[in-house]
């Protein structure tokens, strides 16, 4: 597992989930891994995505947008009638 390779936990102390939280309707999952190291007690967080993925930083949140051609869509009709 590469999370046993990266964080390199002490022999005989497997990695441990510390925390896992699952909001689906703020759009948020993460998991908090730890080991103890040679240098110490190591975390490492975990952040699912929409295509399924776990990467180490969080996803981008969606923010409000608009464009031109939705706007105009919105008071004119679509442009291909």
């Amino acid at each position: 597992m590469m999370v046993e390779y990266w964080l390199a936990p002490l022999p005989g102390r497997p990695v441990r989930v510390v925390e896992f939280r699952n909001r689906p309707f703020r759009g948020e999952c993460y998991v908090c891994v730890e080991a103890l190291t040679s240098v110490g007690l190591v975390a490492m967080f975990f952040f699912r995505h929409r295509d399924g993925t776990w990467r180490i930083f969080p996803p981008n949140q969606d923010r409000p947008a608009m464009s031109i051609r939705r706007f105009n869509d919105f008071i004119n009709g679509p442009f291909d009638k």
